[in-house]
């Protein structure tokens, strides 16, 4: 296991620009392994933020094109007490991406087993937040025995998403993720997902692109989508697990619909909201979700 070398990466000038402590210290905590799966005919490299000494293994699944660092206010709360990884998931994050790499639910569920095998090794709390909630819920259904429980954040997988597979081809895909990666677009969805304007701020939006310097970012980004993305919503009742579903009272992303939608069709579920909060409790209200998440693991 190697720790990631800030000094060789192309983003080391625009790391530099964080400010927020906790933004730091995630970024700079940040390892890399190498994992084989069909996803790729090459080991994939890996990477992973992992905290604390003891306790509960946590395992922390971030949103659709984000990275490890949206948990970067959460991992500090949690790590006391608790063992943490926070993932970048297959073709997300600061992971790479081969020229070969399939990404779809199926082979991040591989490779998400493949790093459990690796680091984990013992049934885990598994959170999502928004698209990792969807890819919690696929793992836990895929793999009941790594999985003790499931805490989902404001998640998504109960409505499918536009059938782009037919126009996300080149050049039309990279027109799309052009647009995506533009600064003023990436500002707008941050000022939608937070109910605290004051909380979009230039650590926050660097946080959220940094990962659009990794090669092949837009590639990626285009395979998955092609995949057609998750929909779980013709299983959801099959999660046996206890469950704890946090939603942001003010979710503008996803809207609050399927916080119920998710309590009831889960047995072992509770749902508790985030008051005064968008789509990203764990970000706005980083304090107050890990309190109710280390009372459910406890």
């Amino acid at each position: 296991m190697d720790s990631l070398d800030l000094t060789s990466q192309d983003w080391l000038p625009a790391a530099a620009g964080l400010t927020e402590a906790t933004s730091r210290s995630l970024l700079q905590s940040i390892q890399s392994i190498d994992l084989s799966t069909s996803a790729s005919a090459q080991p994939i490299g890996t990477r992973f933020a992992y905290r604390g000494a003891g306790g509960k293994a946590i395992v922390m699944l971030h949103g659709f094109d984000s990275s490890c660092l949206e948990f970067r206010r959460l991992v500090p709360e949690l790590a006391v007490d608790h063992r943490l990884w926070a993932l970048d998931m297959l073709g997300f994050g600061f992971g790479d991406r081969p020229a070969d790499l399939q990404v779809s639910p199926a082979k991040i569920c591989e490779h998400l087993y493949a790093f459990w095998q690796s680091q984990v090794k013992e049934p885990m709390v598994l959170l999502g937040a928004s698209m990792g909630g969807a890819a919690a819920i696929e793992f836990a259904l895929s793999h009941p025995e790594a999985v003790e429980k499931l805490v989902l954040l404001d998640s998504a997988g109960l409505t499918r998403g536009p059938n782009l597979s037919k126009v996300l081809i080149k050049p039309l895909g990279n027109l799309a993720t052009g647009f995506l990666r533009r600064p003023d677009v990436r500002i707008k969805v941050s000022q939608k997902a937070y109910q605290d304007q004051s909380l979009v701020t230039e650590d926050a939006n660097l946080c959220a692109s940094l990962h659009l310097l990794m090669p092949n970012w837009s590639e990626a980004l285009i395979t998955f989508t092609r995949s057609g993305g998750y929909y779980v919503g013709d299983r959801i009742t099959q999660v046996a697990v206890p469950t704890l579903i946090l939603w942001g009272r003010q979710d503008r992303i996803l809207g609050t619909k399927d916080a119920a939608r998710f309590e009831a069709a889960i047995a072992l579920s509770r749902l508790q909201w985030i008051e005064d909060c968008g789509h990203v409790p764990h970000l706005e209200k980083a304090q107050e979700t890990a309190g109710a998440i280390a009372a459910f693991v406890a």
